[in-house]
């Protein structure tokens, strides 16, 4: 570069830089702001500031840049006798500190003491890296001068995400710990936070000290409710006056922002869900005794012995109602029509062709035909109008039924201790002991294994850098095989997979795999599963994914055969290539003789 060429660009600068200067001071006075530099010692932050916690590591790399470039953005502050008190700006002034900078370029300004602490925190909350409890401290603060509609649009937030946080604000303390330190997400915060500070106290207290997110899941799980789900109607204002309609109501949770997912309606407030519940049956039972309609719940005679069960069959026995059960009665609900989506959702496990889908759909309205008809008729053949419900939830659905033998079918609730079976032989009473500890086993098993499975979903399980172990490959082999091997291929491909399992019980069954289990099965079962998912009509092998790493996992079994088919359809095209390559030739001298 030239001398006069250095010259020229260093004036360039020069001039950039007065240019720059002039349009800062000119900007200043317009609004009314002077920068000064102030000795940093007569700087001080504000003990009143919303924001309590500062990154250490951002604040050294800040420190850092503020060493090579010095501060690029001056800090606020106000006046206050021989001091200046931050009002904006605290962590560029700490990073200035660790810096040991003397001087700290600042604007002073005046404020109403009302309006410092809002300034503070509206600038904290605009930052990224804001702790989320003292976000939503700060949030609810603000709450008592503006709507959240108003935050949103002054924060840049979405309204969902300051009614999410105004909830969070009312976790108690020792729930905010939790958060700060990372052991509880947000989310699970603010469905802690649903509840009154006395109910997360006990929360807390039946959780012990150490954090443990599966236990918090299933409490709050079992003290909301889902109002899809309720037994009344959630529009009703009069079903408990003084508590109007669900969908109004504040403790919906849909009227607090989406905290369960978009417009999900919950419940959060138990004692009044379970008033409304109770309300609405009583209102099912005084339908039942008014339009002389047979109330039925759904309880089994070998179940009724179950307490809760027997406080249901009291309670209708006390309202004037013959009770009948399940055992006692035939019924008659009207069937819903099949669709195609439907019996694809049905046999989505299944290997099925479009056409094997419409046979079935055909079979399906066939039998739905046979069940409308039969519907439709019931009246005529005897049945009554009727409602089943619930024993729990109290949800019930409307149907037509008949009493299969009304001699046999009286129910007495008597207290447990004394009831007996008075119609069976011991014998008899001996199986149904049998089958009701078979069922009870049962129900315990499903709810075991569900809390379980529950449990390890909230563990990092999935983030595991361990090679899968045997047993993981065996359960993975058998999903595969029972939800996704139709029964031709199990004949034709895995005939011998799971052995002779005819006096074989499931669990000797899992343990005869395990025990012959080689990872060559593992394989074919991802092989057979590859040929399986690939995805045919508009996708092909160079516009989906799937399809893409198939065909390239089968170059190096295959590349031959492959090669040959690729070279037919090639040729094809070749040809309809030429054939259109000498259309457009000849059109075009069509084109050019008409010019001419």
């Amino acid at each position: 570069m030239t001398t006069k060429a250095v010259k020229t660009r260093k004036n360039g600068k020069a001039n950039a830089t007065v240019k720059k200067n002039v349009k800062e001071k000119l900007t200043q006075n317009v609004i009314g702001l002077q920068i000064q530099n102030l000795n940093i010692e007569k700087v001080v932050p504000d003990p009143t500031q919303p924001r309590k916690t500062f990154n250490e590591k951002f604040l050294e790399e800040l420190s850092e840049s503020i060493k090579k470039h010095g501060v690029l953005q001056p800090i606020t502050v106000r006046k206050s006798g021989n001091e200046h008190i931050i009002v904006m700006g605290e962590r560029r002034y700490r990073a200035s500190k660790l810096a040991n900078m003397e001087t700290i370029p600042c604007i002073i300004r005046k404020y109403e003491n009302n309006d410092i602490l809002e300034i503070q925190i509206i600038e904290n909350l605009q930052r990224q890296d804001v702790e989320p409890t003292e976000e939503a401290d700060a949030i609810a603060y603000l709450s008592e001068k503006y709507s959240a509609t108003e935050i949103a649009k002054r924060l840049g937030r979405s309204e969902n995400f300051i009614r999410q946080r105004l909830k969070l604000a009312g976790l108690i303390e020792g729930f905010k710990n939790f958060v700060r330190n990372g052991e509880m997400t947000i989310s699970l915060g603010v469905g802690v936070a649903l509840f009154e500070p006395e109910e997360q106290q006990m929360m807390m207290e039946t959780m012990g000290e150490d954090f443990n997110a599966h236990q918090i899941n299933r409490m709050i799980k079992d003290q909301t409710y889902d109002l899809d789900k309720a037994p009344f109607d959630v529009e009703d204002k009069k079903l408990v006056a003084k508590a109007g309609a669900c969908i109004e109501c504040p403790f919906n949770a849909a009227n607090q922002g989406n905290l369960f997912g978009d417009g999900k309606m919950v419940c959060t407030k138990s004692a009044c869900y379970e008033t409304k519940k109770s309300k609405s049956f009583l209102s099912l039972i005084e339908k039942s005794k008014q339009e002389n309609i047979l109330l039925v719940p759904e309880i089994r005679k070998y179940w009724a012995e179950e307490e809760s069960n027997q406080m249901v069959i009291s309670q209708l026995e006390k309202n004037g109602l013959k009770v009948y059960l399940l055992d006692d009665v035939e019924i008659i609900e009207k069937p819903i029509k099949p669709t195609l989506e439907s019996i694809k959702e049905e046999y989505r496990n299944y290997d099925y062709k479009e056409d094997e889908l419409n046979e079935q759909l055909k079979e399906a309205i066939e039998a739905y035909t046979v069940e409308l008809e039969k519907y439709n008729s019931a009246e005529d053949n005897g049945f009554v109008d009727g409602i089943v419900f619930h024993p729990e939830s109290y949800r019930h659905k409307e149907v037509f039924l008949m009493i299969v033998e009304e001699s046999e079918s009286e129910v007495r609730s008597v207290p447990l201790s004394n009831r007996k079976m008075d119609d069976c032989t011991p014998d008899e009473q001996i199986i149904k002991i049998n089958e009701r500890e078979i069922r009870k086993q049962q129900i315990e098993n499903n709810k075991q294994f569900e809390e379980v499975v529950e449990m390890i979903r909230e563990t990092r399980y999935i983030e595991t850098k361990k090679t899968l172990s045997v047993d993981e490959m065996v359960a993975f082999s058998i999903s595969l095989y029972e939800n996704n091997v139709d029964y031709m291929s199990q004949q034709k491909h895995f005939s011998g997979l799971l052995g002779d399992t005819s006096k074989m019980t499931r669990i000797e069954m899992v343990q005869n795999f395990k025990k012959k289990f080689k990872k060559e099965i593992f394989h074919k079962l991802i092989r057979y599963m590859l040929t399986k998912q690939v995805h045919f009509g508009e996708n092909n092998h160079v516009n989906n994914l799937t399809n893409i790493s198939f065909y390239n996992a089968m170059q190096g079994y295959y590349k031959t055969k492959i090669a040959s088919i690729e070279e037919e359809y090639a040729e094809k095209r070749n040809k309809r290539e030429e054939r259109l390559k000498e259309r457009i030739e000849n059109l075009e001298k069509e084109i050019q003789e008409l010019k001419d």
